[in-house]
């Protein structure tokens, strides 16, 4: 059983035009082409679309795609790592959900807040694990401890800070600057002063292998589609870490 083009497009909710486009650059092809030219997608086709489409929903651009799809050639067990990551995103924006909508009632009722209920959801705890693989247990605990330290203001201000060196990042990206610009060496630098004050990083420790750390986060601000998507992508991250491979190159 196969679906035509036209089929496909409708029930995927995208375009004929964008699965030719898959097809001419090689990562996605027809099951079979009619004597009318019209492609046609049987199941297996149908799977490498889905593949496709949820990777593209994580900031991948295609040339990555077609990357992991080589790389993970098991498609079960690469559909079962992504099965398991939505479901932690469900569980995580559902907690969001009821957090929120606590708040709300409570705001429309008594006027007592309850902490615990209004950040469920919201706990930087999550990534605990990969912080201790990565830097070790040190790290992680030097900076767990500085963020339960902070006040709810400090903590803002934080964010803030983050936000906007994220989006001045994208800024430059979109404007076409080149990695080793003012501009963009600039926004090197300023990353680098913020990860100068996050405890437990190469950057807050004295002969810290810092030019090591700053490069090799610009390597996974690139492979990771969760940093990439702070960067606007593949694209964007490609430049923050070009840029800061540079600034460390000449000052670290």
């Amino acid at each position: 059983m196969d679906w035509s083009i036209q089929e496909i497009a409708r029930i995927a909710g995208t375009t004929s035009r964008t699965l030719r486009h898959y097809d001419d650059i090689g990562l996605l092809k027809p099951s079979r082409t009619g004597h009318n030219g019209y492609r046609h997608y049987d199941g297996p086709a149908l799977v490498q679309l889905q593949r496709i489409l949820l990777l593209r929903e994580l900031g991948l651009g295609l040339p990555a795609i077609a990357e992991v799809l080589d790389r993970e050639t098991d498609t079960v067990k690469a559909l079962s790592s992504h099965l398991e990551w939505l479901a932690q995103e469900q569980d995580r924006l559902t907690r969001q959900i009821a957090s929120v909508r606590q708040t709300i009632d409570t705001m429309k009722g008594d006027g007592k807040y309850m902490a615990q209920e209004m950040f469920d959801g919201f706990d930087h705890t999550q990534y605990k694990d990969e912080v201790e693989e990565r830097w070790g247990k040190d790290a992680y605990a030097a900076s767990d401890s500085w963020w339960r330290g902070m006040s709810a203001d400090q903590k803002q201000e934080w964010k803030d800070r983050v936000q906007r060196l994220g989006t001045d990042w994208m800024s430059a990206a979109e404007s076409g600057v080149a990695p080793d610009s003012t501009e963009a060496q600039d926004l090197a630098r300023r990353h680098v002063e913020w990860l100068s004050g996050i405890p437990g990083t190469p950057t807050a420790v004295p002969g810290g292998d810092v030019k090591g750390y700053v490069t090799g986060l610009g390597e996974m601000y690139v492979a990771d589609p969760r940093f990439a998507a702070n960067y606007g992508g593949e694209t964007g991250a490609s430049f923050v870490r070009d840029a800061l491979r540079i600034y460390a190159e000449k000052n670290l």
